[in-house]
């Protein structure tokens, strides 16, 4: 892999890591009620339902970037990338289901940099001369 694809690929995974396990652990640790001024939606759906979509955030945030980061399990970030582009695909169903389709963009950009991030680190991990590891230089 080109060292300019490697870099693409560390700020892509970084990016969504800061985006999924953010806004997991913020809509964990922030009362309903303000969620839901932020986003009706959150306010209309059991809490149930808000805090799976929370936990599922955070640790798709957390297994696209600390296998890859620490060597160990890197398949699993192919598979925390999938995670996140199957949440952003419920997410789109979710919010067109609403009527709100004006809210779909930023899910369409997240399931694709999830996308790309599980196609980059799957042509390394079938790689057998490639690493992780390698791939942080």
């Amino acid at each position: 892999m080109s060292r300019p694809l490697r870099i693409g690929l560390w700020a892509v995974q970084i990016l969504l890591f800061l985006v999924f396990a953010g806004t997991g652990l913020w809509k964990l640790l922030t009362p309903i009620p303000q969620i839901a001024a932020a986003f009706p939606w959150a306010g209309e759906v059991p809490a149930p339902f808000l805090y799976a979509t929370a936990l599922l955030d955070l640790l798709g945030g957390l297994g696209i970037l600390l296998p890859a980061v620490t060597g160990v399990a890197p398949g699993l970030t192919v598979l925390a990338a999938l995670g996140c582009a199957a949440l952003q695909v419920g997410a789109i169903a979710f919010h067109l289901s609403r009527g709100e389709a004006a809210d779909t963009p930023f899910n369409v950009l997240l399931a694709a940099l999830a996308l790309v991030v599980a196609w980059g680190r799957r042509r390394e991990t079938t790689n057998p001369h490639s690493t992780s590891k390698e791939s942080l230089t």
